[in-house]
């Protein structure tokens, strides 16, 4: 009989769940062309599941429920939160984009979205490699149909074939590697993995052998580089609103399992993963950047510049442990987990720009389609400059202390090589900054291709608005989410 505790732990799942069922049934009778009885249903549903998750954060418990195959602990209950928050403010700034393109006549987006959301509770949740492994399948899923959605557009449907194609073997190699730890163990639970391996009993040619597959998987999902080749394909064919909802909230799951797998359940192989993170960090920094100044498609610039980020983020996770696989991890980890829930923040604002620009027949997906942005609306030009200075990293920008908590965890760590990958990220940072800049120097400087006005709903005006200043005044006091991100790492490794 399962204990009244395990329940507890799945709350926003079962509430996510059954209203994904309720609102599939009540866009059956939608029939207003943007949805709006749907529109609003899903939003509300998302608000009582991000209040639910940030109680259960602010409750600071760790509980193990269905036998350990699940935790709830504050790290995973604030990205629940996070992600849901991002998923209604994806929907905000997509549903008029998606209605002019006649996305929603079929009434699969809001319903799709809640399950891919559902999938990503799942990852975080997860304790257990299986079900870690079917929430993964679940949002990816989710994200293929998502891609495809205009089933009429033939670059959307090439660029979903590219992503199931690619995801698939992805998820094959995450797969293989689970498997062979599995093998060695004898054990799917994440902390009998931990206590089997930690007991030295298990032959480590096997177990780094595993880990190499597992690592190439989690390399997949959050496109690092050399794994990188999805992102800015699926990133230019997606439409636009989807491509927001694939490059935002799922990156915050794709964080969680890392920690749930490498460090939660691995940690005795850290010596092994903290290399294999390094060359991969290293890499993304690398190709993101060059690549990225080449680029004059908006989406796609913005694609390489995802790698570049997610480059940034496994640096955190590299200084979490030092050459002898001891841990004083906290901080670092802290580190990327403040680093990741920024970006997020950032890439809303930046692509919901993108998403206000386009208009029915027109993408505005080109870096010249924002020129003289700055005349035609000072308040949008001002956020998105906002958001390309918060990911070129600098002050007094939320960007900049993200990048900077990165940099003092490998410094703090005295080894020459975590000096040498810090210095090598500054000077990356350096060249990435050429190609935001340029966005912002084309609004700012080039004449306006158009004379008209841009207009946005009220809802869109309202979040955008926010969004922009959150990256501004989470920049300037950064202390409370690092508070909060420091203390959810604390409680998690403490279990």
């Amino acid at each position: 009989m399962i204990d009244k505790l395990s329940w507890v732990t799945i709350y926003p799942e079962i509430v996510l769940l059954v209203m994904a069922c309720i609102i599939a049934l009540v866009d059956l009778s939608d029939t207003s062309p943007r949805r709006t009885r749907t529109y609003v249903l899903t939003l509300a549903t998302l608000a009582v599941v991000a209040v639910l998750s940030g109680l259960q954060a602010l409750d600071a418990k760790t509980i193990y429920g269905f036998g350990g195959m699940v935790v709830s602990d504050p790290m995973g209950n604030w990205l629940k939160c996070f992600a849901t928050v991002a998923l209604m403010v994806t929907l905000v700034y997509g549903r008029p984009y998606a209605a002019d393109r006649e996305m929603l006549r079929g009434g699969e987006m809001f319903t799709v979205s809640m399950f891919a959301l559902l999938g990503m509770f799942v990852m975080i949740s997860g304790s257990n490699f299986l079900l870690i492994y079917l929430g993964l399948e679940l949002l990816t899923l989710s994200s293929y149909a998502l891609v495809a959605l205009r089933r009429d557009n033939a670059v959307a449907s090439e660029a979903a074939m590219k992503y199931f194609v690619l995801g698939a073997m992805a998820s094959g190699f995450l797969l293989y590697g689970l498997s062979m730890m599995y093998g060695a163990t004898g054990s799917l639970d994440v902390n009998e993995v931990f206590k089997t391996i930690a007991s030295g009993k298990v032959n480590h040619q096997v177990l780094v052998f595993g880990l190499v597959f597992i690592v190439a998987g989690l390399a997949f999902k959050v496109g690092a580089a050399p794994f990188h080749m999805w992102v800015p394909d699926v990133y230019q064919g997606a439409p636009t609103a989807i491509t927001l909802l694939i490059g935002a909230a799922p990156e915050l799951a794709a964080f969680a399992i890392i920690i749930r797998l490498l460090v939660d359940a691995l940690q005795p192989l850290a010596i092994d993963w903290q290399q294999m993170l390094a060359v991969l960090a290293i890499a993304s920094l690398l190709v993101g950047n060059l690549a990225a100044i080449a680029q004059s498609n908006l989406k796609r610039m913005l694609a390489y510049s995802t790698i570049s980020q997610m480059g940034f983020m496994l640096l955190g996770l590299v200084a979490g442990s030092d050459q002898q696989g001891t841990y004083n991890a906290q901080y670092a980890y802290s580190a990327s987990m403040f680093y990741i829930v920024t970006y997020v923040l950032t890439t809303l604002a930046s692509f919901g720009i993108i998403l206000l620009l386009a208009r029915e027949g027109f993408e505005s997906e080109e870096i010249t389609d924002l020129a003289g942005l700055n005349q035609r609306s000072p308040l949008y030009a001002g956020v998105m400059a906002i958001a390309m200075f918060s990911l070129a990293g600098l002050p007094p920008l939320v960007g900049f202390y993200a990048k900077l908590a990165v940099l003092q965890a490998l410094i703090a760590s005295g080894h020459a090589i975590y000096i040498g990958l810090a210095v090598f990220a500054v000077m990356m940072s350096l060249i990435g900054a050429f190609y935001y800049l340029r966005v912002v120097k084309v609004m700012y400087f080039d004449a306006p291709v158009t004379a008209t006005t841009v207009s946005a709903p009220r809802d869109v005006r309202t979040v955008l608005t926010i969004n922009g200043a959150l990256i501004l005044i989470l920049g300037i006091v950064p202390g409370g989410l690092m508070t909060l991100c420091y203390d959810a790492i604390v409680a998690t490794l403490a279990h």
